[in-house]
């Protein structure tokens, strides 16, 4: 009793946990919704940096080169002002001065240079102003006390000339809105990608949150449990996956509730039997002349208790790890003829007519001699259980291309061919024959096939030629 209350508390506390959320049952973990929102908004202001900064970088370019044109064509039209400049003209003159005026206002500065090289010229050296004297136009860009400045210098007749030039940061002031607006911009798509990172978190947590509880339901026992496919394919078939799971725990389970069943009934069948001698052996009962034949049928069953608990038990060691082989060199003919005689005795009793096929000739592989021993004395023993008086049992052991076969043959009932798809399953054969006709544990076959499993080959079922079944093991190939 206090073993099944602490089953039965475990399992509450299980369902317990299964309302609570993955960060209670996993502490000191982020949850995968936070951290897909984090990345998201990271790239997405790596990104906007990224754009912000290369942005910024040619909008300046942009608009210096903008500036400089500017500052070429008001350097042409200063020039063309001053050449245009005659004495006795004071309305051309007051032209230029407003002109200049307004130049000054856009933040100009307009410097003539003289003929002569009686004083210095602002920004440029002396070799460029004797350049501009010489006829030459000049434009570019220098730095002077350290702000950077745009320069145009325009030669003029007579030797003069005059020098138009602006504070590069005067010059692309006018760009600055174009500056902040692209900023809001990149600020507003930084939020917009965080708010679908975080839209896109939701999405994709969601639904590994419910398969996650389902996953809890079903190690709290719980074998109903199914989750809608949603979201991405492979979310999807996460949950496709859960739910094809929990169908396959049921199935299991089903079946090994049928198996415990079908064990029960044949241990309680020779339990039954030697516990009705034994009452009457103490009761003092059973008459003299009955206690020899009451033994062999307590020691025939006592047997039978025991083989089942042996196959049960190698059945049950086949899924470890620690499943001892010892392999070494084995003469399969010789094998199966040492076989063939301990089973001769038994098939005479029965009336059962025992044949051996060999090739004649030594088939040696390398394997575990037991392992194959046991395969074969089972396959002998279910075949025997099924095979009546006069119909024929055939041993036979063959070289098939690179693999050896040992096969056991029965002139029995046979197999349907659904029968053949699930003869190595546990109890399957075992649950259809049961009264029926005679069956066994219902754990022979399906230890046959394991154990050639793990000897490297593979079991198989079909008919024979006798008219009932043939169930053959294959081995890798003859040792060379």
């Amino acid at each position: 009793m206090a073993r099944d209350e602490t089953v039965i508390l475990s399992r509450d506390r299980v369902r317990g946990a299964g309302s609570l959320g993955l960060a209670d049952r996993l502490p000191g973990r982020q949850s995968l919704a936070v951290q897909i929102a984090l990345v998201t908004t990271a790239v997405a202001a790596c990104a906007v940096l990224l754009a912000g900064l290369v942005s910024v970088g040619q909008i300046h370019q942009a608009a210096e080169r903008e500036a400089r044109d500017n500052l070429a064509a008001d350097a042409d039209l200063i020039a063309t002002a001053f050449g245009a400049l005659e004495p006795g003209r004071p309305a051309r003159n007051l032209r230029l001065t407003r002109m200049l005026r307004l130049f000054e206002q856009q933040g100009l500065n307009v410097e003539p240079i003289p003929a002569t090289t009686e004083r210095e010229v602002p920004v440029l050296s002396s070799a460029e102003a004797d350049a501009v004297r010489a006829g030459q136009n000049l434009s570019g860009v220098r730095t002077v006390d350290g702000e950077r400045v745009i320069y145009e210098a325009r030669s003029l007749q007579d030797g003069a000339g005059v020098l138009v030039y602006q504070e590069a940061q005067v010059a692309v002031a006018p760009q600055q809105e174009a500056r902040r607006r692209l900023l809001l911009a990149l600020l507003a798509g930084l939020a917009g990608a965080a708010l679908v990172g975080v839209l896109l978190a939701r999405r994709l947590a969601t639904p590994l949150r419910r398969a996650a509880r389902a996953a809890y339901r079903l190690s709290a026992g719980a074998r109903d449990v199914r989750v809608e496919p949603e979201g991405p394919a492979e979310i999807a078939g996460l949950a496709d996956a859960m739910n094809r799971l929990s169908a396959a725990l049921a199935v299991s389970e089903d079946r090994q509730r049928q198996f415990l069943l079908s064990v029960s009934h044949e241990l309680r069948t020779p339990l039954t039997a030697i516990r009705g001698y034994a009452e009457a052996m103490a009761d003092g009962v059973l008459p003299p002349a009955e206690v020899a034949t009451s033994g062999e049928t307590m020691l025939a069953e006592a047997d039978r208790l025991d083989r089942l608990v042996a196959d049960l038990l190698d059945l049950a060691r086949l899924g470890a790890q620690d499943f001892r082989l010892d392999i070494a060199e084995v003469d399969l003919a010789a094998l199966v003829t040492a076989a063939a005689e301990v089973w001769r005795g038994r098939c005479e009793r029965e009336g059962v007519q025992l044949r051996l096929e060999l090739s004649g000739v030594p088939l040696r592989v390398d394997t575990d001699p037991t392992r194959v021993r046991q395969i074969v004395d089972g396959l002998a023993e279910n075949a025997l259980r099924v095979t009546p008086a006069g119909a024929p049992i055939v041993l036979a052991a063959r070289a098939d291309g690179a693999e050896a076969v040992v096969e056991v043959r029965d002139g029995g009932p046979g197999l349907t061919a659904d029968d053949l798809a699930v003869a190595f399953e546990r109890s399957a054969l075992y649950e259809r024959y049961r009264g029926v006709r005679r069956v066994g544990t219902g754990v022979g076959l399906a230890l046959v096939a394991g154990l050639a499993e793990r000897l490297g080959g593979s079991a198989h079922a079909g008919p024979a030629p006798e008219g009932g079944a043939a169930f053959s093991v294959r081995l890798p190939g003859p040792a060379r």
